[in-house]
């Protein structure tokens, strides 16, 4: 595992620093890898790990105010235009044909790059992430930014919230629990740990009301081969909106029993089930 960064440029706040994580040959075919609201791009290391092995480039970033990557200098910038643009700064600088991978938030910015003219991105998967997603689980999402803790006294009490919050995640092993636990905390100036994002990421979601989320237009100006992930017990892709996915020529649509918001892509079929697609 490599760690790279560069300074992109995202107006009213000028100059900043993406960094990512990187597996495989250099000189691979690229697979970008995008995670979800709070988390980060080490979230993708297990699938990440696969996919090297197969001679692929996997660069998996940690999206603007969350793990290694720069804060944003004000509260207002986190939304899905700057981490578009941030994304297109990467997406230069890799240049050439992108297969993309992206979990929720992932899948959502996923789509704003495939929809756009002339892009490098070839497929996409979407980790369980829709058109359309219904009010109860964007109030879902309002209630779990709340009850966020700014502190948590040790590893282990980092590891039994995110066994609480991520639950939907599925049945991981206690080993990957551990993964996730450690990737997503950072030692506090005090004592203790925090979570590994800027407390203000949130700011702009909660000031509005949550409203259902509708991205029909922007789904519609994709036109690439698609494989949506989806989880059984997801309240956020539910299974009437995959289904109308599927209905489209070049979109295949696997569901995963037991597991909700969303698959953690670390088990081995789940692993599989995108490494042939991207094959």
């Amino acid at each position: 595992m490599r760690q790279g960064s560069l300074r992109y440029l995202l107006g009213g706040a000028g100059f900043l620093t993406l960094r990512w994580w990187e597996w495989g040959p250099a000189d691979g075919a690229v697979v970008l890898c995008v995670h979800g609201l709070t988390r980060c791009g080490r979230d993708f290391q297990h699938l990440a790990e696969a996919l090297a092995a197969e001679g692929r480039r996997v660069v998996a970033p940690d999206l603007p105010g969350r793990g290694a990557s720069e804060w944003l200098p004000d509260p207002g910038l986190y939304a899905p235009l700057s981490y578009a643009a941030a994304l297109t700064h990467l997406v230069a600088r890799l240049d050439g044909p992108i297969d993309w991978v992206g979990t929720s938030l992932g899948g959502v910015l996923g789509m704003m790059l495939a929809a756009a003219p002339g892009t490098p991105l070839r497929r996409i998967v979407l980790n369980d992430t829709g058109f359309h997603v219904a009010q109860p689980a964007i109030a879902r999402i309002h209630d779990y930014l709340r009850a966020m803790p700014d502190l948590l006294p040790d590893l282990a009490a980092v590891e039994a919230h995110l066994r609480d919050v991520h639950a939907p995640f599925g049945p991981l092993t206690d080993a990957e629990w551990r993964h996730l636990a450690e990737i997503s905390c950072v030692p506090a100036a005090g004592g203790g740990f925090r979570l590994h994002y800027d407390p203000a990421l949130v700011v702009p979601i909660l000031a509005g009301k949550p409203e259902a989320l509708d991205l029909l237009p922007l789904w519609d100006a994709v036109d690439l081969p698609t494989l949506v992930l989806r989880g059984a017990e997801s309240d956020l892709l539910l299974a009437e909106t995959a289904a109308e996915m599927a209905t489209r020529p070049g979109v295949e649509v696997v569901t995963w029993p037991g597991i909700g918001h969303a698959p953690a892509l670390m088990d081995s079929a789940q692993i599989e089930t995108v490494a042939r697609f991207l094959r």
